[in-house]
């Protein structure tokens, strides 16, 4: 097939030189749209991958020479910027973010789904569904979150320098969303009793819903997701440089300890999760419909008048406290153990090469 039709294609095509590289990406994006049965998630991260400079070189192993010049440069900073840094790869940077989500989300499953619960559109509680919901497909929903904190992490080190923060972190939302949505509809199913396995779920679903059935309430999770990640990124970003110019080391300069980036994790969840909450509410009544006797909702907009009509406007702050102790701590130790992850590959980068410079 044509690069312009095949969704592998944005290798050959972030290979080509400006301005031909830009123009066939956008030409890729938009057949891959034109394809029946294509999700605009999946379209939309090709169109990201493709647009990355040199996101097709940067998956080969680089060369000796290209590590060695690449040590000497210093780190953006200890912020999840820090990914950009020329002595890391994309592998390593997808395995950095990847991994330290992954962990965070399994450690704090339990208070994702009190959230859950909360957000309800019956009120259930834990004498509903039994004690046993807290931990419910808690390994194998958390390993998609494995794949998604690659992509966000990934994505955001490669564009910042050349988009700046806020875009993208908001490209690397929603190229996540491709994982996360998916995630999301088997976790809340399986949390709020509709299905007894992470088997049943994934079956059950794609037989009666078909893969679109994974994908269900994709527009209010992109919508809670997509500002989410910005305001937790812009606003990360922002209070670690402003900490680094409290304590004389320069904007860009010197590293924050563990506690320090615990904290300011937490604190730019949440001014995040105040911003997204409503976004939340409409996404979980969406995703767990099949857990109330309610007459289902038609659409997002149903489901936002029916809220309003029904129960009033504090039911959009519903479980708010829950996601809160979530949130924040989830991100606390995702910034923490990706920064940790990534400084720890790149020592191993810099006595790699500096092997190589010594055997020359």
């Amino acid at each position: 097939p044509s690069h312009t039709s095949c969704p592998c294609s944005f290798l050959v095509t972030a290979s080509l030189p400006q301005p031909s590289r830009d123009s066939q990406a956008f030409a890729l994006f938009r057949n891959m749209r034109l394809q029946p049965g294509t999700p605009k998630a999946a379209a939309m991260i090709v169109l990201i991958l493709a647009l990355v400079p040199g996101s097709a070189s940067s998956f080969r192993r680089p060369s000796p020479k290209v590590v060695a010049s690449s040590v000497t440069a210093e780190p953006l900073s200890s912020s999840p910027a820090s990914v950009s840094s020329p002595s890391l790869s994309v592998p390593q940077r997808l395995l950095a973010g990847g991994l330290s989500r992954s962990i965070a989300q399994m450690m704090l499953y339990p208070i994702d789904a009190l959230r859950t619960l909360a957000q309800t559109r019956d009120g259930r509680t834990l004498a509903d569904v039994g004690a046993g919901a807290l931990v419910k497909g808690c390994a194998t929903t958390s390993s998609f979150a494995l794949f998604m904190g690659s992509i966000q992490f990934a994505i955001f080190g490669a564009t910042r320098e050349r988009f700046g923060p806020v875009l993208s972190s908001a490209m690397g939302a929603a190229g996540s969303c491709l994982v996360s949505v998916p995630q999301e509809v088997i976790k809340q199913r399986l949390v709020t009793g509709v299905y007894d396995s992470f088997r049943q779920a994934v079956s059950t679903i794609y037989r009666e819903e078909g893969v679109l059935g994974f994908y269900s309430a994709w527009r209010p999770t992109v919508a809670r997701n997509v500002p989410f990640v910005v305001a937790t990124f812009t606003t990360n970003d922002w209070m670690k440089r402003r900490r680094r110019r409290s304590k004389g080391e320069g904007s860009e300069g010197g590293e924050l300890s563990v506690t320090e980036n615990l904290s300011i994790g937490v604190s730019s969840a949440i001014v995040a999760a105040v911003i997204t909450q409503p976004a939340d509410v409409i996404k979980t009544r969406m995703m767990t419909q099949a857990a109330s006797t309610a007459v289902p909702y038609s659409s997002t907009i149903d489901c936002i008048q029916t809220i309003l009509k029904t129960e009033g406007v504090t039911s959009f702050y519903s479980g708010f406290v829950q996601r809160t102790c979530y949130m924040g701590p989830l991100w606390a130790i995702q910034f923490a153990l990706n920064g940790k992850f990534s400084k720890t590959m790149e020592k191993e980068n810099r006595k790699r090469a500096e092997v190589v410079s010594d055997a020359r």
